[in-house]
């Protein structure tokens, strides 16, 4: 492709609206525009990514046995209201009325609609198992849409359900999923871990969500640097304290004047305590209703541990009008004392004695605070978030929290949908069972996203060459020149030949400026044909990834190029 026919709209300036730096750069280089909140165009270059990402996608997929269809994305009401999802998925789901009254919704995932087309074809032991996918545009009505590609509103997906005879049957295809996504995000060139995960709305009993370790990433991960153990903040463990000794006697409760202290630091360094003496008392909406939630000063709720543990379908941090509505005070002296809401408490606040709370008044809290004399609890278990300083639950090692951005999650769904559904097969003994499914789905976009924030630096992208628009950047560095011009138009025409992926720079610019063109769009390799071209004969070659240099003869420069594509090829599709 010659650049001076490329719709490429690079830009000098960081757009205002771009945070992070996927979103700037993919704006700056020309690969995606705006065309409202959360929805955004595929310029040339960015589609060429996508649909490499897509190939790779499809050829594992492929390879594990699994056959691509397409379904619809609209979707009728009556399916998700079979589900039970209809009412409990939330404000994502994009729902609407047709001219003829009929409710339906634009696909977020494909749960019910792959499940009633299994059920109504599908019938015996014999035909399982099936494993099936699509690539398909989905919509989900974020509050926020935010990052570019990381969080939008429209976006590419892949989602795929298998259907198995058995719960083991299910869970050799849940491994054969879990090492195919592995060898997808490897052949992408993402260095991913795969990280246990809460199955959120989409049900079931396990998963696993793929993510591509980034500093800038939105998710916090909690490793083990001692064994396999990875989890994200929703689901990593923390253990319940050992009690090795008898809890101390119960002291008289004292009330104290905290005026002005509100927060954690400013009532323990008031007190002269450390915060794992102190006890927080947050309130939650579970399901709209009020609850208290009890953890430790140095800890915080983790929301969705607490969604879990009460069995509520939603839970959200109670604002601070609500707050004062429900306990008569804003937060900050909140304790669990006197409360007419049930209380929930992290078992760590369980092995305390003699705690610091707030007093449920203004500038006063309470010492010595004894569960089960002052305050009853409604219910105790894992509430909180694991911290650096908890051990692996596994192996009792060293933990670490670095970041990630999610670009796969896999479910294993088991009976959840096709009991709903009552979509069956006959077993091998004519008994009619439920279908033990999984759901397994890739964020294909938010793929080129993470691959920017993992690769690049302060002069732009620096794409993995599987994934990357074109393999080679020809520049021609003096189009003024005649003889430098046939050279590189001679490469070109070579390289095109050889089936080597190019975009000729031929634009009658500086080379300064075509330099750092192509730094922003990230092509692994750069072939400059200019005055080293007429002084001897040769042209240069620069790897955008390690900056690394190198002098090629012109003659045999497209044999050497396509040698030298290939290993790295190789080594990047090793997965």
């Amino acid at each position: 492709m010659r650049y001076s026919q490329l719709l490429l709209p690079t830009l000098k300036e960081t757009p205002a609206e771009a945070e992070i730096a996927s979103h700037q750069l993919l704006l700056r280089a020309g690969f995606i525009r705006k065309l409202t909140a959360g929805v955004y165009a595929y310029l040339p270059l960015g589609l060429r990514t996508l649909r490499k990402i897509e190939a790779i996608v499809r050829q594992e997929m492929n390879r594990a046995g699994a056959q691509e269809l397409l379904l619809p994305m609209v979707q009728p009401a009556d399916l998700w209201k079979e589900s039970g999802r209809w009412e409990k998925y939330g404000p994502e789901l994009l729902r609407f009325v047709d001219r003829h009254q009929r409710e339906s919704c634009l696909g977020p995932t494909h749960e019910e609609v792959i499940t009633d087309l299994v059920r109504m074809n599908v019938h015996s032991y014999k035909d399982l198992p099936l494993n099936l996918y699509q690539i398909q545009t989905k919509f989900r009505d974020e509050i926020r849409p935010r990052f570019g590609l990381m969080r939008g509103r429209e976006f590419v997906m892949k989602d795929g359900y298998s259907f198995d005879a058995s719960e083991a049957a299910a869970g050799v295809t849940y491994n054969k999923m879990k090492e195919t996504y592995s060898r997808i995000f490897a052949r992408c060139g993402l260095s991913c871990r795969a990280v246990e995960a809460d199955t959120g709305t989409i049900g079931g009993n396990f998963s696993h969500e793929f993510m591509v370790l980034a500093a800038t990433g939105e998710d916090t991960i909690v490793v083990c640097t001692a064994c396999d153990y990875a989890a994200n903040m929703e689901k990593a463990a923390c253990p319940a304290p050992a009690l090795t000794a008898a809890k101390p006697a119960p002291l008289e409760l004292e009330r104290i004047a905290t005026p002005g202290k509100k927060t954690v630091d400013e009532v323990t360094t008031f007190l002269g305590i450390t915060p794992d003496q102190l006890v927080k008392t947050m309130i939650y909406l579970a399901d709209g209703k009020p609850v208290a939630a009890l953890v430790r000063g140095d800890h915080e709720v983790q929301p969705v541990k607490l969604k879990n543990l009460m069995g509520a379908v939603d839970v959200e941090l109670a604002s601070e009008d609500t707050v004062r509505k429900v306990c008569g005070l804003a937060p900050g002296s909140l304790g669990p004392m006197g409360l007419t809401m049930p209380v929930v408490a992290d078992h760590q606040v369980m092995a305390m004695a003699n705690m610091v709370t707030g007093a449920n008044q203004d500038g006063v809290h309470l010492k010595n605070v004894n569960q089960g004399r002052d305050f009853p609890v409604a219910l105790a278990g894992d509430l909180r978030m694991a911290t650096a300083a908890d051990p692996c639950p596994h192996c009792h090692g060293r933990l670490e929290l670095p970041r990630g951005i999610e670009v796969g999650h896999i479910f294993k769904l088991g009976t959840s949908y096709s009991e709903a559904l009552q979509a069956t097969f006959l077993d091998d003994q004519g008994k009619r069972q439920p279908f033990v499914m999984g759901c397994y789905g890739i964020g294909v976009s938010r793929c080129i996203a993470a691959a920017i924030e993992q690769n690049h630096d302060d002069n732009g992208i620096i794409f993995p060459l599987p994934i990357a628009p074109f393999q080679v950047i020809l520049l021609s560095l003096s189009v003024k020149d005649a003889e430098v011009t046939k050279a590189a138009d001679t490469l070109y025409e070579e390289l095109m030949k050889r089936g080597i992926e190019t975009l000729y720079d031929d634009r009658n610019e500086r080379p300064g400026i075509k330099f750092k063109d192509a730094d922003l769009i990230g092509i692994p390799l750069r072939v400059m044909v200019g005055k080293r071209f007429i002084e001897a004969g040769e042209v240069e070659i620069k790897h955008r990834g390690s900056g690394a240099t190198e002098a090629l003869p012109m003659a045999g420069a497209a044999d050497a190029l396509a040698a030298m594509l290939d290993r790295l090829m190789a080594g990047a599709t090793k997965g």
